[in-house]
């Protein structure tokens, strides 16, 4: 084992430096599972790896070998499929390319794989022959895997075949390799019992090792302090770790500074502030981040290590703390969380806060600059469909709030973000044709908005004006069937829009008769009418359901200046909220008179 091993307990190693290393798998582990499609596309990757061009330093990276050091040789947490499967082509390669062992052409031999309940497996895999492939289930997947590593190969020349061995075995100084994140979990494993913990953890519950675990574990290698102070700056760095991830667990913190991403899903939060420290690029290596701080160290090997890690540890404190910072402030949280929601980098806004020489006030005008670019546009020119719709109606609200300077009422982007608020009608498209279901659920909210209940057998017609009784029995009488009669419904419907009709709106997929709503509320009234959208909005703002501001304003009909029927959304309506968003957003929108109708 060579001394290397020994120091580096989180480290990138090059094939090259495992040669000649023994591997020990234990009894919990499983045997070899790895599919001939999963061993031809790491042979892909790597062929293609050594054909980019260049000339700068770069390497490939497999996944985490997570190891213990026992009696001498070094116990596999994780990793065996991946170390196994490298045995298969290097020994491929030695026998059909080279022929000769690889301790003549590299003075290194191959790395040795032990099994403690297969010992026939580590037999096998020195001798491998497809006839035996049979006799048991690790049998068949090694030679599967030889297999593919000979048909892989077999379609290439020599030379081909000489260029993939020499970057798969080239040396650290190499401009390309091939390596591995080396983890060395020895001074943590006093007993076996916490390997099996970490190997259930990362195979059993199907969860990787993350970035965020391998950057902290090169933060708190006691090989970066003096013996003395070791512990107390682990104890250090590890709490205040716990701390800035218990910030960013708060749902409101986090979706103030974090707009969800489609297939990313951040298990430890805190490596969000990582990647975006290191500006992880999209479709970036796994990995990425973990390789840019182990750069960082690296490169402040001549400093102190001690203080090497507290100045690396300390960007990384001063980052979150920005964060923090524009979090506690009302105005820069609402400013920040709007722009992050429409998709600006909050990596690029740090950057221009940092700017020399640049006040909080220029901070605060340029964030104003952004914002009056996302909402470029004409009231009277938005339609449903559009992008710039939510954006002014978000806005409206967010103002709508800071306007409210005596309370400190903050717009939740959680609640924003989770429940998917959509845009929706306030006064409904009554030319939609309902038909199936709808008709039901459109007959079921009516009977429920004019009795109280959605149970059939409790309506009691006594208590009802004549005209709302009749409504009521025609509806009972629709909800009695198994299948509503369209003509029926069709006749009770016109009836019912007539009783709640206002006047016309002349646009009715313009801004006067849209609002925020969450996913579900919308689904549940889509269809239904105003009187019905009204009662449900003071429902579950009653309830303690949030509502938005400006949402809830425009049912209770805040904006209108006519006193006029409650159970209609009419023209004038539509004209007064328009208005409203006019007044409340001139500081962003372009100047334009606006006129509804």
């Amino acid at each position: 084992m060579s001394e290397k091993n020994t120091d580096n307990k989180l480290c990138l190693k090059t094939i090259y430096e495992v040669l000649g290393e023994n591997f020990y798998i234990p009894a919990y582990q499983r045997g070899y599972r790895w599919s001939a499609l999963q061993v031809g596309e790491l042979l892909d990757d790597i062929w293609e790896f050594s054909q980019q061009g260049g000339g700068d330093s770069s390497f490939y990276c497999l996944q985490p070998v997570v190891v213990v050091q026992v009696d001498g040789r070094w116990e596999v947490v994780d990793g065996q499929q991946r170390l196994t499967t490298l045995y298969v082509i290097l020994h491929y390669l030695e026998k059909e390319h080279l022929r000769r062992e690889l301790i003549e052409a590299y003075k290194k031999p191959l790395f040795t794989i032990a099994y403690e309940t297969r010992p026939n497996s580590a037999e096998f895999l020195t001798n491998i022959q497809t006839d035996s492939a049979d006799d048991n289930i690790d049998f068949y997947h090694i030679a599967e895997a030889y297999e593919e590593v000979s048909r892989w190969f077999g379609e290439r020349d020599y030379n081909d075949s000489n260029e993939f061995l020499g970057v798969l075995l080239a040396k650290p100084d190499a401009s390309r390799s091939v390596q591995v994140i080396w983890y060395d979990l020895s001074d943590e494993c006093s007993n076996n019992d916490y390997a099996v913990d970490v190997f259930s953890r990362i195979n059993i519950g199907k969860i990787p090792l993350t970035n965020a675990e391998l950057v902290k574990a090169l933060f708190l290698q006691g090989d970066n302090f003096q013996r003395d102070e070791a512990r107390l700056k682990q104890i250090q760095i590890a709490m205040e770790w716990d701390a800035i991830e218990k910030s960013l667990q708060d749902s409101s913190f986090w979706h103030f500074i974090y707009q969800p991403q489609a297939g990313r899903r951040y298990d430890s939060r805190i490596e969000y502030i990582f990647d975006l420290m290191k500006g992880k690029p999209k479709g970036a290596e796994p990995f990425f981040t973990f390789h840019q701080f182990n750069a960082d160290f690296k490169q402040r090997q001549g400093e102190d290590s001690g203080r090497c890690v507290d100045a690396v540890w300390k960007e990384v404190k001063n980052y979150f703390l920005t964060f923090d910072e524009w979090y506690r402030d009302r105005e820069l949280y609402h400013l920040i969380g709007f722009l992050v929601d429409c998709g600006h980098s909050i990596r690029a806004l740090k950057e221009k806060a940092e700017e020399e020489g640049l006040t909080k006030t220029a901070f605060r005008a340029h964030l104003n600059t952004k914002i009056r670019s996302e909402v470029n546009c004409r009231l009277d020119e938005l339609a449903y469909g559009d992008g710039k719709l939510r954006r002014v109606l978000l806005l409206f609200n967010i103002q709508t709030l800071l306007s409210t300077k005596e309370a400190d009422v903050r717009f939740p982007f959680d609640r924003y973000k989770i429940e998917k608020w959509d845009i929706e009608h306030i006064s409904s498209q009554t030319e939609r044709e309902l038909k199936g279901t709808s008709c039901r659920e459109w007959a079921e909210d009516m009977l429920e908005y004019f009795t109280e209940s959605r149970d059939h057998s409790t309506v009691s017609v006594e208590s009802l004006s004549d005209d709302i009784a009749e409504y009521v029995q025609s509806l009972l009488g629709l909800l009695s069937v198994e299948k509503i009669d369209d003509s029926s419904f069709k006749s009770l419907y016109d009836d019912i829009v007539a009783y709640f009709k206002g006047d016309d709106i002349a646009d009715l997929d313009g801004i006067g008769n849209l609002a925020l709503l969450d996913a579900a509320t919308n689904r549940s009234y889509k269809n239904a009418m105003f009187p019905i959208k009204r009662k449900r909005i003071i429902q579950n703002d009653m309830n303690g359901v949030f509502v938005p501001i400006c949402t809830k304003n425009v049912f209770l009909k805040f904006y209108s200046k006519k006193l006029g029927e409650v159970m209609y959304w009419n023209e004038s309506d539509a004209d007064d909220y328009v208005k409203a968003i006019q007044e409340a957003l001139s500081e962003y929108l372009p100047n334009q008179e606006v006129s509804h109708g």
